[in-house]
This record gives C-alpha cells, structure tokens and sequence, in this order.
C-alpha cells in the first residue's frame, strides 16, 4: 500500500480526495498535515488517519508517508511540490500544477534528481468516460473530427475563495480553463497551435472571470468559454464528417449530470448512448498514481505534458491582450 500524506485540510482533499485513496485498493491516507495541529487532528480522526502534523516540514521528513497529495492554493503548488521531492516524496499535486509554464522546468529538475514520481491531478483523464471519448475518436467512429466545442461555468463571487484572489493564482484559466483544454489534447493527442481569445476581469478582484477562446490545431479547432460568474454549465462536443460525440458532464462526473456519451451519426437519426453509473475518477486516480509510483507500466499525466497544457493557458492570456492569432 503507497501510504498518502495530505498536505493541508483544503476542501478539495476532505470532500473528494481523501476519500477516494481511502477507498482505493493499492494506497491509504496515514497522515494529515496542517499548521493548525488541531485542524489537523480534526481531519484525521474524520477519516480514521493514524498520524496528525502541525507543519508541512515536519510531515515531509517523516518516514510514516510515501507520497503527498498536494491541495494547496495555486500559488504554492511549485514550492511545496519541490520541497515534498527534495524530501523523497512521490507528488501527486492538483492542477494547475503551476501559473508559468517555465516554473514547470524546475518540477522536472526536481523529479529527475530525485527520481521520484510527480504528477498534476487531471482526474478526468483517469475517467472511463474521456477513456471512451479518446477510443471512439481514434476508432474513427465520428469520421475526420473537425470541431471541438465546450463550456465549463459556475458562478463564485466570494472574496474569501481562493479562486478570487489573484496573490493565490485565482482567476478562471487556472481553475477551469484547464478542463477544455486538457480533455482535448487528452482525447485527440494532438496540441494547439495558435490561439485567439477574449477575456475579461472582476473590476473588484482583478481575478479573470470569462474567457472565449479559440484554438487551431492543424486538423481541427477548438472553441470553448469559461466563466466564473455564469450559470452553472458544462459540456463537450466533439464534431466529425460521419457524426458527434457529447460528453454530458464532461469534468464534474455524476455531480453536474449523468455520466454518460452520446454518439450521433451523421443524418442524426441514430444515437448510441454510453453510460458509466460508477467511475470514481478520484479513486482511480489514486490508484494510478500508486500504481506508477511503485514502477508499474501506468499512463499518468507526465510534467512534459503539464508544461504543454500551461503554454495552452499562457497563449490564452497572451492573445486576450491583442487582435488576431498568438502562437502557442
């Protein structure tokens, strides 16, 4: 069992995360760590975890973990990830993984010196539903794919949370932006090559809170927005010369609607609907992750993949400043 220690008491980790190595078959949780003791303690007995830190340091030099699970704001994700390598800790860290994709280089540094594994928490390429949409896309079960549509939105306006506060690398890009990107290099493998966007800001935040984005990929496009003060939605649509595939609920799996794919041909008078009533995409995320920090032949999310999602996300920002195309 690859043993988990949590680097802080986020929600993220209490609601989804925790749980889900809890209920994995290969790695458990056996620490929790918080500068709060008590906060910490508090989490631990919740989820039945033998051991409780009050720092971040001194749960890394302990010899009661393997791995970390990184939750921490955006802004310390480069920082403790490193720190949690140096001490010989495999990382499993949520995305973004960093704001730059430059700060991604010492990531690599710091895995390949240590030889130990790290990797951004895309849990929905552990998903089946993405494993299906990738599968039928190279089945050429949609014919050429020409067209990639999406949305992601929620609406926040909380000037406590973290994704509304620009010092802790709040705005839409980071926190969602990612979903339509990395389903679309994930389901494809193949990357953008130029961008044109539009964004805009919270006058109160500064934060970003919208973006339209536009992105070529030789063969096919993408168009997406996001935004962080809309109307909850989510949706892709992935759009061939022979038909379409619509992923339901393409990033929140059996929390924003079902999971399920819906394949239609192309004189729309055929659909073959595909659904995954248990996915437990954290859980296999886990269980991934254990598997590949123990060796084993297992497709995780590498750092050279991260760094060319963040060159997606960093051309976004770059092209929301000007007219016509940014080069990625």
């Amino acid at each position: 069992m690859l043993r988990f220690g949590i680097l802080s008491t986020a929600k993220i980790g209490r609601e989804l995360v925790v749980p889900a190595i809890q209920d994995a078959e290969n790695c458990v949780v056996t620490a929790v760590a918080s500068r709060d003791l008590a906060r910490a303690r508090e989490m631990a007995d919740r989820f039945s975890v033998p051991h409780a830190f009050g720092s971040y340091e001194e749960m890394l030099a302990s010899d009661k973990i393997d791995a970390v699970y990184i939750p921490l704001p955006t802004s310390q994700h480069v920082e403790w990830t490193i720190k949690a390598a140096d001490a010989g800790k495999h990382v499993l860290c949520e995305k973004p993984i960093a704001l730059k994709a430059d700060e991604i280089d010492s990531l690599i540094a710091a895995r390949d010196r240590n030889k130990v594994l790290i990797t951004e928490a895309y849990m929905v390429t552990y998903a089946p539903v993405w494993r299906k949409v990738r599968s039928l896309i190279a089945d050429g079960a949609i014919g050429t794919l020409l067209h990639v549509q999406g949305a992601f939105t929620y609406f926040n306006r909380d000037p406590g949370n973290m994704r509304n506060i620009p010092e802790l690398g709040g705005g839409a890009l980071p926190d969602i932006g990612v979903y339509p990107t990395i389903g679309t290099r994930f389901s494809t493998g193949k990357e953008p090559l130029r961008v044109q966007a539009v964004t805009r800001r919270d006058p109160e935040f500064g934060t970003d809170i919208y973006s339209s984005v536009k992105a070529d990929f030789g063969d096919f496009e993408l168009t997406f927005y996001i935004a962080t003060q809309m109307a909850n939605r989510q949706v892709m649509v992935f759009h061939g010369t022979d038909g379409f595939i619509e992923v339901k609920s393409p990033f929140n799996a059996d929390r924003w609607g079902a999971e399920e794919i819906e394949l239609t041909n192309r004189s729309h008078n055929e659909s073959t609907i595909f659904r995954f009533p248990d996915s437990r995409q954290y859980k296999r995320e886990a269980e991934a992750f254990a598997r590949a920090a123990k060796g084993e032949n297992e497709e995780v999310v590498t750092l050279e993949s991260s760094k060319l999602s963040q060159k997606f996300i960093d051309a976004i920002y770059r092209a929301s400043e000007k007219d016509g195309w940014e080069p990625v």
